[in-house]
């Protein structure tokens, strides 16, 4: 058990990294041939250039100005100084909204760890409770006796405790009320003031039934002329292009390594050799350019007969397409809205924006998604629950037993007080963060194979995956685990009865390994992002050998998006420790504090002058970050139940009861209030937005405009942009219906079999043209 100096040592270290990071980064920041890596989207907006060299050879790659170092921490202020409004328009509201959860953290914690601090540290402080014979054999140190263990059973004191608990509940209820409705607020006012995008016109249609006398494509012309007859505008069937696609990548791959050998016989003058087998490990030395070069002939060729087979074999065409409309009131019509009178035909959603979509996902049959899903269901719970074996094991092995048991010899070296102190105070947390380290990549992977259809709801759903793993094997895994662990002993040599009062009394003595594992994860992760060290190695290894054209200098510098699969699931883990242990032991809030402040100002600098944010989803994300938060309420109420009644407080745990319910009525509430804003489209806000444009205007070619949006990226290089033959569509439409053309025959009282599935065809209005 770790004790006060122990978590000293390790805060202290922490603080040390932290600082050499920040350092280390104010330096390269201001280096002219860093500039690329820590300002690139200033880059790719076309807002910035390269620093101008003047003087010394030197200077074009070492900053000579002494006076700017010596400001060195004048990124932290600059990162501040940029207002909300204007920060959404140049990041996004999704960065924006992002950056507002961390301020919720501060919102929340501030208050609450004076008030912990001002009243329930003392009230622990000044109790005897560890003292007693009950616990004696319990493990516990210095830093325990701040916490409730340390308050004798059948206290009256427990009362602090529970006033405490309900000011705590009600001033985070009041705080995401309140944040919930701004939420809400900045996306309606962002939707209403945003610029034009295909997606407010379109909506993805999916599980289009087969018929026997029409194409997919014909069909979905056919629906929407006789069902939005005034309306529709235009549409794109989405293609099977999976094969191709990976053709292509790997073209790509082959003409950046002929990049790379062209650019190495520019500077040596000398034709490279490679060799052919694995890995170019073994095999015949061949010339790498001219091999390099023929390859991607070969492969030019085989993604042209590739691209014909797709746009030709019917098999190919997915029963979804893209239909695209005349106004947003039309698409929120036909996007929130039942199509047919069987729900599970001709089912439509808001389609993504066109950058957001995740085109491999798109051509798996809808009717094998929920088989899917339950798959990766049953996969996830086995990974979780499973994945608790090795952390235990490795925390086993980070701890002082663990490694006297494992390497006997090493008892000299560890009884050294500093290096005890590492190992008791940094190590555990350490380990616990490399054992993780490919957690997010396998749950993007499972995400994936359940068929999401845009990168926006792949990473929501890779969050909530991530934060249920935190939950189960962080938070409960080292708690309950861990303690029931160490106190293995105790357990065998008691009574059988006092078991839950053992676990009840060891579940605060785990706030120490929490406290490292916030420095650890929080305080030195967030230095370590700021430095970027991967990307800046990265960046000079692709502009050395990659990089020939400005083109290939802007796709080796861009740094991607922020990354909410991985960030979002970690805020929420400190979210749920902050309040779990506000009540238990509010020695865990000032680390959290320092962890939110200190997140939230590189994730602002790190927002304006790196991420790029690979799509927009209008803040769609807020529903799940306000659930996640009230669940770990509902957790810390449950627990503080528990844990005051191992304490035998019978006549105060009662009134702890109301805190759950009043907390699942609060988010009822706000569900109903606040969450049809983020799921739905007003259709006032659709027709006001429709009206200003049409007045604006009128002679707009939506059309045009609307026309290839929705291609399947491996097919735009072959579109020609400049097609005369192309209807020129404007906001003047004929107010008549239009003529549906159909080569079905009349179906009114003689349904044909289709050829598909030997059933009648979809019964659908019959027009004469």
């Amino acid at each position: 058990m770790a004790t006060l100096s122990d978590i000293g040592l390790a805060a202290a270290i922490n603080i040390l990294s932290a600082f050499v990071f920040f350092v280390a980064f104010a330096i390269l920041r201001l280096q002219p041939f860093n500039d690329r890596v820590y300002f690139p989207k200033w880059y790719l907006k076309g807002l910035r250039t390269d620093p101008a060299h003047g003087g010394l050879f030197v200077s074009k790659f070492v900053n000579l100005d002494w006076r700017s170092y010596i400001r060195f921490l004048n990124w932290m202020p600059a990162a501040l100084r940029m207002p909300e409004p204007e920060l959404i328009d140049h990041a996004g509201l999704d960065s924006v909204v992002y950056l507002r959860i961390y301020l919720i953290g501060l919102k929340i914690f501030v208050p609450i760890a004076f008030l912990a601090w001002a009243v329930l540290v003392p009230v622990n402080w000044t109790s005897t409770g560890l003292d007693g014979a009950v616990v004696n054999n319990i493990t516990s140190s210095d830093i325990d006796k701040l916490s409730v263990s340390n308050v004798q059973s059948r206290s009256e004191r427990f009362w602090a405790h529970i006033l405490v608990a309900y000011a705590f509940t009600f001033w985070t209820c009041y705080v995401l009320l309140k944040e919930y409705g701004k939420v809400a607020s900045m996306r309606l006012q962002f939707l209403a003031g945003a610029k034009r995008r295909p997606d407010q016109f379109t909506v993805l249609v999916r599980n289009i039934p087969p018929d026997a006398d029409e194409s997919v494509s014909e069909l979905v012309q056919h629906f929407f002329l006789v069902n939005h007859p005034d309306n529709y505008l235009t549409h794109q069937v989405v293609y099977n292009a999976n094969k191709l696609a990976k053709l292509v990548k790997k073209k790509k791959k082959l003409q950046n390594w002929l990049v790379y050998y062209q650019n190495k016989v520019e500077r040596t003058s000398k034709r490279p050799e490679m060799k052919t087998g694995f890995l170019g490990l073994c095999g015949n030395k061949v010339d790498a350019v001219d091999y390099h070069t023929t390859e991607i002939d070969k492969l030019s060729k085989e993604i042209a007969l590739e691209r014909d087979r797709v746009t030709n074999d019917t098999k190919s065409i997915m029963p979804a397409a893209f239909v695209s409309f005349k106004t947003r009131w039309a698409a929120a019509v036909c996007a929130q809205t039942q199509q047919t009178h069987n729900p599970t035909i001709w089912l439509t959603e808001w389609a993504p924006e066109p950058r957001d979509i995740y085109w491999p996902n798109l051509a798996i049959p809808y009717v094998s998604l929920t088989v899917r899903r339950l798959i990766i269901a049953v996969a996830f719970f086995f990974l979780t629950f499973f994945f608790m074996i090795p952390i235990a094991f490795v925390q086993t092995l980070a701890s002082l037993d663990g490694i006297q048991k494992a390497a006997p010899w090493l008892k000299p070296l560890i009884s050294i007080p500093f290096i005890k102190s590492f190992i008791q105070g940094f190590l555990p947390g350490i380990a616990l963060k490399l054992f993780l380290i490919f957690l997010p990549t396998i749950l993007m992977i499972m995400s994936k194979f359940e068929g999401f259809g845009s990168i926006s709801s792949l990473e929501r759903r890779s969050a909530s995956r991530y934060y249920l793993f935190n939950f189960v094997n962080i938070f409960l895994g080292n708690i309950l685990a861990g303690s029931a662990f160490e106190q293995l002993d105790t357990f065998i040599h008691q009574p059988a009865n006092e078991y839950p009062v053992t676990i009840g009394t060891a579940i605060p003595l785990k706030a120490s390994f929490f406290i490292t594992y916030i420095m650890v994860d929080g305080w030195a992760g967030i230095a370590a992002e700021v430095l970027m060290l991967k990307p800046l190695i990265i960046y000079h290894l692709k502009n050395f050998f990659l990089v020939k054209t400005e083109k290939d200098r802007e796709e080796a510098m861009d740094p991607g998006s922020i990354g909410f699969n991985t960030g979002e699931p970690q805020i929420q883990l400190y979210f749920l420790l902050g309040l779990v242990y506000a009540a238990v032991t509010p020695t865990v809030l000032p680390f959290i504090i320092i962890f939110f402040g200190l997140a939230y100002v590189v994730f602002r600098h790190q927002i304006i002058n790196v991420y790029n944010q690979a799509y927009e989803s209008s803040a769609a994300f807020w529903p799940d970050v306000h659930f996640r938060i009230v669940t770990a309420l509902i957790v810390s109420q449950i627990i503080l139940l528990g844990l005051l009644t191992t304490k035998k407080a019978a006549s105060s745990t009662p009134f702890l009861i109301a805190l759950p319910v009043l907390t699942i009525w609060f988010h009822r509430y706000c569900k109903g209030r606040f969450e049809s804003a983020f799921v739905k489209y007003p259709l006032q806000e659709a027709m006001m937005k429709d009206t200003l444009e049409r007045a604006t205007e009128p002679n707009f070619n939506l059309k045009g405009y609307l026309q290839n949006a929705y291609v399947h990226p491996v097919f735009k290089a072959s579109i020609d942009e400049d097609d005369d033959d192309d209807e020129v569509y404007s906001y003047k439409w004929e107010t008549e219906s239009a003529t549906v053309p159909t080569k079905r025959q009349s179906r009114r009282n003689t349904p044909l079999p289709s050829r598909v599935s030997g059933a009648s065809s979809p019964s659908l209005p019959h027009v004469e043209p």
